[in-house]
């Protein structure tokens, strides 16, 4: 489908990529994995014609549509979120008037033969084959099932996108993409802004999609389940391998270990050279042997050892101070913006030492319960912490909270205090802030490094009850799992909101649910829930398809049942009348044509003629249909 041929990307005289080749097949399911700038996304906008390469091509068939989601996009305003995504049937709108400027043309033309129409008839057959895959018809229902699928509720259909966050504005874009159905979908962290229901929707529907995919994502379960190809972009290379992101990993280590044994061989090899090379070159007898291992060293190919990006975090929290056994207690908590209540009468108690997971679709109260239990939000009801609580609260958007004219260094030396402002250098080194790294302002790091010094500060108090949303955004995947280790080992007590399921798996097995305005309570893990959760959705869909049903088959009128028969009889009465009438116009056409083929001098003119043929069998077919038809009517 897509051929990637001796690409070669450089700037500023460092190269991304070094004649790299690779192709994308139809059906394709493809991650792209590598560290932080190996060039990842760079590749995501080659494939999608927004770069061009240094050197080599990227070949396209005409016919391939790609759609590319980036990281970051300009998002339109001005209108509701239903308008806005059926905007993505602007393809079938044009599509559909281009086949009726053909059929038009094809009406009034008469060189059958040509070239010109030819290519007309071809053009119009591949128009109709794309209506028919990107799905013409019911662009309401698509619409519908699409945003849904993705966490809108029908009464955000109306509503216009400047409304939205970034985030939920992200979803429009994305619903509009997989609207067009793309013959090509290039993703750059796709589920960044997705609630865990709604990543679960999109690889449902990803297993039915007829195009290739090419994604990037931190998300290892939504890689696993999604992917069956990955691609490591390495030390100006790329390794393919026809494996999910887990299998690649043990593969990936495979590769490096083969590479290490055949380097250590390769070196032993040298250092025998070199010896035998010192030995005899001094020695006449010796140095035509001398100088011919010189040559056999100037050719060796040496085996490189892929530098792979083994940096991640390394923390653990520290040892939280002693606290009561009630860490917390909530009853009859809610909290309403305005006229809209976002959740009532929450009710439970955490334990000391619990982790508890806070799930749910986004906008349903998840992060509005912490902000309440961190003492930053008025609500209903009481939540109370026990005796010797220390909280400490990570925010969602914590990184952006930090202060930008600060440098690295100054935003935790200022919060240190006591013995551990004597090692702030070192625990900065633990979140990967090295070097000149700690004399950069805030407000030039990327998000990660922003997440990561976020955190780091988390880390400068004993506390022993830990608020913690989103931690994971815009960490790589090891430093997930350094943090996932560190709270599993941590003695306090954690409430925690996460939409990435790797990350909750084995951490929690106590589960508060937001759901339509109520807090309910699962014990069990992640795992569980989700399960519970997908049965859910089915039945919710049974129940849908069956009210659409119902709704239908209310709107049929009902008539009086003599009525019916008399309209039915004056119906089929009219339809005979009218078939009748065509059956006698039928015959009297065929007869006529029967006479000329009977008059053997009129039989000349018409004897070679092919079309004259093709008119009289189908007006015989025509008149053996009507006679079918007039059978039927009259029973």
């Amino acid at each position: 489908m897509i051929s990637v041929n001796s690409l070669t990307v450089s700037f500023g005289g460092h190269s991304l990529f070094d004649n790299v080749s690779f192709l994308i097949n139809p059906k394709d399911r493809i991650g792209l994995a590598g560290k932080n700038g190996a060039g990842k996304s760079t590749m995501l906008k080659l494939l999608a014609g927004e770069q061009n390469p240094t050197k080599g091509e990227i070949s396209v068939p005409k016919e391939c549509r790609i759609g590319y989601l980036p990281q970051d996009m300009i998002h339109q305003h001005g209108r509701t979120v239903f308008e806005e995504t059926a905007s993505a049937f602007n393809e079938i709108i044009a599509v559909e008037k281009r086949i009726e400027k053909i059929n038009k043309e094809l009406e009034t033309r008469t060189d059958y033969e040509s070239d010109a129409y030819m290519h007309l008839i071809e053009e119009q057959t591949e128009l109709y084959t794309r209506l028919e895959v990107i799905g013409a018809g019911a662009r309401e229902e698509q619409i519908e099932k699409i945003l849904k699928g993705l966490g809108f509720n029908r009464n955000d259909f109306n509503r216009q996108t400047n409304e939205f966050s970034g985030g939920w504005r992200m979803r429009i874009e994305l619903a509009k993409l997989l609207l067009q159905k793309p013959n090509i979908l290039l993703l750059d962290e796709p589920t960044n802004h997705l609630d865990i229901e709604a990543i679960m929707w999109l690889e449902e529907f990803m297993e039915t999609y007829a195009g290739a995919v090419v994604l990037i994502s931190h998300d290892k379960t939504f890689l696993d389940n999604v992917t069956t190809r990955t691609i490591e972009i390495v030390n100006q290379k790329i390794y393919d391998y026809k494996a999910n992101y887990s299998r690649y990993i043990v593969l990936r280590q495979d590769r490096i270990e083969q590479q290490e044994n055949a380097a250590k061989n390769q070196q032993r090899i040298i250092n025998q050279y070199e010896t035998l090379i010192d030995k005899n070159r001094a020695k006449a007898s010796k140095a035509a042997f001398a100088q011919s291992l010189i040559k056999k060293l100037e050719k060796m190919e040496i085996v490189e050892v892929d530098d792979v990006d083994s940096t991640s975090i390394q923390f653990r929290f520290p040892p939280p101070a002693h606290s009561g056994k009630i860490v917390l207690t909530v009853e009859h908590a809610g909290k309403a913006f305005g006229d809209k209540q976002i959740f009532s009468d929450a009710n439970f108690i955490i334990t000391k030492g619990e982790k508890i997971g806070l799930v749910g679709r986004n906008g349903e109260g998840k992060s509005t319960m912490m902000k309440m239990i961190a003492k930053k939000l008025q609500h209903e009801g009481s939540i109370v912490l026990g005796h010797s609580v220390l909280q400490g609260y990570f925010e969602q958007d914590q990184e952006e909270k930090l202060d930008p004219k600060k440098t690295v260094f100054e935003v935790i030396d200022e919060a240190a205090v006591g013995e551990v402002r004597k090692q702030v250098r070192g625990l900065l080194g633990s979140f990967l802030f090295r070097g000149d790294d700690i004399d950069k302002k805030v407000q030039v790091l990327s998000g990660g490094e922003r997440g990561r010094l976020a955190l780091c500060k988390l880390l400068l108090e004993p506390y022993n009850f830990l608020l913690l949303d989103e931690p994971t955004n815009h960490l790589d995947i090891r430093s997930k799992e350094i943090l996932k280790k560190a709270i599993l080992d941590y003695e306090g007590t954690i409430v925690m909101v996460s939409h990435d399921r790797d990350f909750m798996k084995g951490v929690c097995n106590r589960l508060f649910e937001f759901r339509e305005g109520k807090v309910k309570e699962h014990l069990c893990d992640i795992e569980e829930f989700m399960q519970i959760r997908k049965v859910e959705r089915l039945n919710e869909l049974d129940l849908e398809k069956k009210q659409s049903i119902q709704k239908k088959a209310e709107k049929v009128p009902v008539f009086d049942s003599a009525n019916a028969n008399n309209d039915k009889q004056k119906s089929n009465s009219n339809k005979l009348k009218k078939i009748e009438e065509q059956i006698a116009l039928l015959e009297k056409n065929i007869a006529e044509i029967d006479e000329k083929i009977a008059n053997p001098d009129l039989f000349k003119g018409i004897a070679y003629d092919q079309q004259f043929y093709e008119n009289y069998n189908k007006l015989k077919q025509e008149l053996n249909n009507c006679l079918i038809e007039w059978e039927k009517l009259s029973v």
